[in-house]
């Protein structure tokens, strides 16, 4: 009797999807096959080097053979190329695969509400200690201060010393698709700080960092000391022709603002991917080769659904940032007015904490060291991490959580 085959080794079927990230996806995936094209376009014109930012050490070492002289490796140095583009194309799959199926959810409760007008609430984390309004960016869930269980900034701050309150802009509803910055910083933020006993430290993240800098100026009855925490403000200070190319796709984005009287949350992602445009792809394939069960691999799903689970930006405010802001850099020019009067961070008598981060790529320290300069006695604050890993990644901690404690309570 003939004996029974083997039967091949059982596997385990993926996991289902749990989301539709990263946003937008075909961008990012058109991104990466336009660098592979080129990559592989190139080829022929190719004497030595490795284009672009991701040169692997078998092709550096190809290209150097090539350079001098090596027959074989002249042979080889096409078919080594071609494996790089498979295999990075291969590892951005999987990466994304990878995270769209991880089991890994947000499940922290939201603290009470203390005030709430429209979609907005000012939610308060409790504590002892000098009370601190944050200010979040108009898009970008609040959340971020408050990422998760052991990353939480604001939960983190409860605990040692300080009485955290946190602004959360919320989804804007018919009311505040028609805001400028005006509405947001002198009626709605303001509102928010009479609505508490104060005056209070009010402290600003990146976008929201803006909005407390005018309203501390509009309103330094309500507050006692301002920290900026990733703010830009010099808009041309790294890059000018890059602001100039996020501020020329106003026109371009104009029926989308025209339509939904919102700028899309993807169309938002599409300008943050000019930016850096193959910057996410490069970290999905960091992603593809970690430990799912990893803390590192939990944190890193816990930031991008966070920055996936964006706001749209009210159109009065999309073409006032984008044209104003990136396009004119009103800020630095001190043309930037709010409810008609100029904001200007020298005008400030009151103590500041300026956090710039070392490696941020969101606001490059160009961008926001000026401040520090600006605003008469301010601390500055150099963090050894990024626009994000300052406020909830694995080092934040010790990067920003303890010297911004140390300063609230110093004063």
């Amino acid at each position: 009797m003939i004996g029974a085959a083997a039967a091949p080794p059982r596997r385990e079927a993926p996991g289902p999807l749990h989301r539709r990230g990263p946003r937008p996806l075909l961008l990012h995936l058109m991104l990466a096959m336009l660098k592979s094209s080129a990559s592989l376009g190139a080829l022929p014109t190719w004497s030595a080097g490795w284009p672009g930012s991701n040169a692997t050490a078998a092709a550096e070492a190809l290209a150097a053979a090539v350079a001098a002289g090596g027959a074989e490796a002249a042979t080889a140095f096409p078919q080594a190329v071609l494996a790089d583009v498979l295999r990075q194309d291969s590892a951005l799959i999987a990466g994304i695969a990878a995270y769209r199926r991880h089991p890994y959810f947000r499940d922290l409760p939201d603290p009470p509400t203390i005030w709430a007008e429209g979609e907005t609430r000012l939610l308060d984390f409790g504590g002892a200690g000098p009370t601190v309004l944050f200010v979040p960016s108009l898009i970008n869930r609040a959340y971020v201060l408050d990422l998760a269980q052991g990353r939480s900034m604001l939960r983190w701050l409860a605990g040692n010393g300080v009485h955290p309150l946190l602004l959360d802009w919320g989804w804007p509803g018919e009311a505040e698709r028609r805001f400028s910055l005006t509405d947001y910083i002198a009626g709605r933020l303001e509102r928010a700080l009479l609505a508490v006993p104060g005056p209070v430290v009010l402290a600003g993240y990146c976008m929201g960092g803006l909005l407390a800098l005018a309203a501390a100026q509009r309103r330094p009855d309500r507050v006692a000391a301002l920290a900026l925490l990733a703010v830009p403000w010099d808009f041309h200070g790294d890059d000018p022709e890059r602001a100039r190319t996020v501020a020329g796709m106003l026109p371009l984005l104009e029926p989308a603002l025209a339509f939904a009287d919102t700028l899309p949350v993807d169309a938002l992602q599409l300008l943050f991917a000019l930016l850096d445009p193959y910057g996410i792809a490069d970290k999905y394939r960091g992603f593809a080769t970690l430990d799912p069960d990893s803390e590192r691999a939990k944190l890193f799903v816990a930031l991008e659904d966070w920055l996936n689970d964006g706001v749209p930006l009210a159109a009065p405010v999309a073409r006032e940032c984008l044209q104003g802001w990136y396009g004119e850099n009103t800020p630095a020019r001190r043309q930037w007015r709010v409810a008609g009067l100029p904001v200007d961070p020298a005008a400030l008598r009151l103590p500041a904490f300026v956090a710039v981060p070392a490696r941020d790529r969101i606001v490059p320290p160009e961008s926001a060291r000026p401040l520090a300069a600006l605003i008469p006695g301010a601390v500055l604050h150099t963090p050894g991490a990024g626009h994000i890993g300052m406020a909830a990644g694995s080092t934040a901690e010790a990067a920003l959580w303890r010297p911004l404690r140390d300063w609230i309570r110093s004063g």
